[in-house]
């Protein structure tokens, strides 16, 4: 098995304009999703929704003195709203996985094993 982490990307405007019963029902797609992803043999590892990009701050390095400034780094129509850490047989899995997560766009990438004796990412 290996890990992939599920960046979740969307508009912002569902949190400002959403129902307590709207939640619940995204809510249940979510659970929806877990439930597929363990009739898959996968797992999820981890993961969490996120606050609006308006509470983000940005710590940007360069010339020895870090700069931090509020929002995200990048002006995008959508933001990252949230993410799944998933345990997949292979990167096949992982991507028909997230066909089926409740999200607008989903970035999948592999984790990278750092753990000591690892070598670098090929």
């Amino acid at each position: 098995m290996a890990q992939y982490v599920f960046l979740l990307f969307d508009t912002e405007e569902f949190y400002d304009n959403v129902t307590p019963e709207g939640w619940q029902e995204a809510m249940k797609l979510h659970n929806a999703f877990a439930e597929a992803v363990e009739a898959a043999g996968a797992s999820i590892l981890g993961g969490s929704a996120l606050e609006k990009s308006s509470t983000a701050s940005t710590v940007r390095q360069g010339d020895g003195n870090p700069l931090v400034t509020d929002g995200p780094f990048l002006e995008t129509k959508e933001a990252l709203g949230g993410f799944y850490i998933i345990d997949a047989k292979d990167l096949d899995q992982a991507l028909a996985l997230a066909k089926l997560c409740p999200s607008s766009n989903v970035e999948v990438r592999p984790v990278m094993d750092t753990s000591e004796g690892s070598g670098p990412p090929a």
